[in-house]
């Protein structure tokens, strides 16, 4: 089976609140080249790393990560909302 593309929108949400990938990964208790490895689909997060993220930017995970590429976070939101 071939590995499904994970699309994540963590590199927007990182730098849209001015935090470098090491402050992100202190954050999350994480080696801040995770950080970067998941920004770039490299990594996918465990089920427990996804859910911190979610919790940490106060998004659903599905607003975070998704196996279809993602729209507009703004989009997402009056979707849901």
């Amino acid at each position: 089976m071939e590995k499904a593309t994970i699309y994540n929108r963590l590199a927007t949400l990182r730098t849209d609140r001015g935090l470098s990938r090491k402050a992100l990964a202190e954050d999350l208790g994480v080696n801040f080249q995770t950080i970067g490895y998941i920004e770039r689909g490299d990594y996918h997060p465990s089920l427990e790393l996804a859910l911190q993220i979610s919790r940490y930017f106060g998004l659903p995970v599905e607003a975070i990560f998704s196996l279809e590429p993602l729209k507009p976070l703004h989009e997402y939101l009056q979707d849901n909302s």
